[in-house]
């Protein structure tokens, strides 16, 4: 039973610090949007608001300092609460600013809380290798998966209807209470600390170039670039196609807001469990299995006359296949770190997913333009059929080198 209840426990905690940074990180890069334009904002201004977004994209250039200063459980919980605290406080700052006249102030203050929550996140997922065991490490992501997805479900819904009732400023304020009590079960989470037997060199900015000097590393690189690519095309569209369809932006917040997220929630925790009780590679070839039905649904879709329930059908399948290749591609990019480098060995393989996906969505975009939405999924069809020939070759099981 204590062990159990020790399991339980570290899952929620990561659960936890998951849920805080990606509700008010959801709430600022899609919510926001909608209410600078209810205030009669320019869509430039609001396509500017998007580079609060960089400190994601730009985290691994100071992972390694992470690292450096981290280096075991305690100082990487003494980051995530700095880094959490910093967050919360510029959050709650904000809330005494008005977006009509402090709109380039608040743009700055989130570009410098994202870099905050950037930090927590390199913090958490070197925290989270140190304290998952290997077979534990599948579930340990799908709280990522599910913290990152139900953070998605309420930052981009309830916190709209909060703003709606209650205005901005007591919704920041109560944004920044939430982050500070989502931290409160790293506080009383006390993990049994054992001594590492791996020999660990000093950790330095050269770490980032010597990742990429690794064995079979150049198969690990072009996976997470390219792990995506069957299923972030019809994300990126199925909203724009849903109103092309018809669909209200009620029935389509709903449909994809609410419906979507919450089944990746619910897929997210069942591929830690799968992968758990089979293998890394299993679920990686799984992922591209679904990938092939999902974009050949979608493809067989949008050539016929759409009912409702078919298409609920389609935004289920896709937001919970990818919902299962987040927990996929945490836990193996998880195995690939080296000791003491949790951080940063962790961060820069998700950043390399994200810049396929942000290059990706782009491309989506340009084809549904020029070719037409069942062009596109035919596109991603072929793609998914391609990756599920070449994914178990590209996907090695293997050790990093402790460099």
């Amino acid at each position: 039973m204590p062990k159990l209840l020790n399991a339980s426990q570290k899952y929620s905690t990561l659960l936890s610090l998951y849920l805080a940074q990606s509700i008010p990180m959801t709430f600022f890069s899609t919510v926001m949007p909608v209410i600078l334009r209810t205030e009669h904002y320019s869509l430039t201004s609001i396509g500017l608001l998007q580079l609060i977004k960089l400190p994601w994209i730009l985290k691994f250039l100071w992972a390694p300092l992470v690292d450096k200063t981290g280096n075991n459980i305690q100082n990487y919980k003494k980051w995530i609460f700095s880094s959490e605290i910093f967050y919360a406080i510029i959050i709650f700052s904000a809330a005494f600013l008005h977006l009509k006249t402090n709109f380039t102030l608040i743009a700055i203050l989130m570009i410098i809380a994202f870099a905050a929550s950037a930090t927590q996140d390199i913090a958490t997922d070197a925290f989270a290798y140190l304290i998952l065991k290997k077979e534990e490490r599948s579930l340990g992501n799908s709280m990522q998966s599910a913290g990152s997805f139900l953070g998605t479900l309420t930052g981009s819904g309830v916190l709209l209807i909060v703003y709606y009732y209650f205005g901005w400023k007591y919704l920041l304020f109560a944004l920044s209470g939430f982050v500070i009590l989502a931290i409160l079960p790293l506080y009383f989470y006390k993990p049994k600390i054992k001594k590492s037997t791996e020999k660990i060199t000093k950790v330095s900015s050269k770490d980032i170039i010597i990742f990429f000097k690794q064995k079979s590393i150049g198969n690990r690189v072009l996976l997470l670039f390219v792990f995506y690519a069957g299923l972030i095309g019809i994300l990126t569209m199925l909203k724009p196609w849903m109103v092309d369809l018809g669909y209200s932006i009620k029935e389509i917040g709903i449909i994809s807001g609410i419906y979507g997220p919450a089944f990746g929630t619910t897929m997210a925790l069942l591929m830690g469990y799968i992968i758990k009780k089979n293998s890394r590679k299993f679920g990686v070839i799984s992922i591209a299995v679904l990938s092939v039905l999902t974009s050949g649904y979608f493809w067989w879709l949008s050539l016929q006359n759409i009912s409702f329930i078919f298409l609920l059908i389609g935004v289920l399948a896709i937001w919970g296949t990818y919902g299962m290749a987040s927990v996929v591609i945490y836990t193996i990019s998880m195995d690939q770190v080296r000791a003491g480098r949790a951080g940063t060995d962790f961060t820069i393989q998700i950043v390399i997913t994200h810049l396929g996906s942000i290059l990706l969505a782009v491309v989506s975009g340009k084809l549904a333009h020029h070719i037409g939405y069942t062009g596109l999924y035919k596109i991603e069809f072929i793609i998914s059929l391609i990756l599920l020939l070449t994914f178990s070759h590209l996907y090695i099981d293997n050790e990093p080198e402790n460099i």
